[in-house]
């Protein structure tokens, strides 16, 4: 699974999730893409989920870009553990995305593939998204 190599700080801030996309927000390598419509933390599980789908349906035909990166970790103290005591261990990394940020981008297949492919992966992840094409 994808996660950072090093990080300069161990832990990080929960921050907000307001705004729009600042970057990200056109189709830079391929022909169609999925975009996000809503904001909502991306765990690098469902990243994963939606590039197994993707690659499943289009068999492989095509090149597909995967566009966030998961960077923040998320931490979660034990089951059974009291209050207090300092902040939890890393459990897992999420990327940030906010709305109109492009998660993935595939080129090289036929547009009702890339239609069905992106739709059997919109449903792995936790917002809701639309598909975009090149004009």
């Amino acid at each position: 699974m994808l996660q950072p190599k090093k990080q300069k700080y161990r832990k990080a801030f929960r921050g907000r999730r307001r705004g729009l996309a600042a970057r990200a927000t056109t189709l830079s390598f391929g022909d169609f893409g999925l975009k996000a419509a809503a904001s909502a933390w991306l765990t690098a599980r469902q990243i994963e989920a939606a590039r197994k789908t993707i690659t499943h349906h289009t068999k492989r035909l095509g090149k597909l870009w995967l566009r966030p990166f998961p960077d923040k970790p998320v931490t979660k103290k034990g089951a059974g553990v009291r209050m207090g005591s300092g902040k939890g261990d890393i459990d897992h990394y999420v990327a940030v995305i906010k709305p109109g940020h492009l998660i993935f981008e595939l080129s090289g297949v036929t547009q009702t593939i890339a239609r069905e492919a992106f739709r059997k992966a919109s449903h792995k992840l936790p917002m809701k998204t639309v598909i975009v094409t090149k004009t």
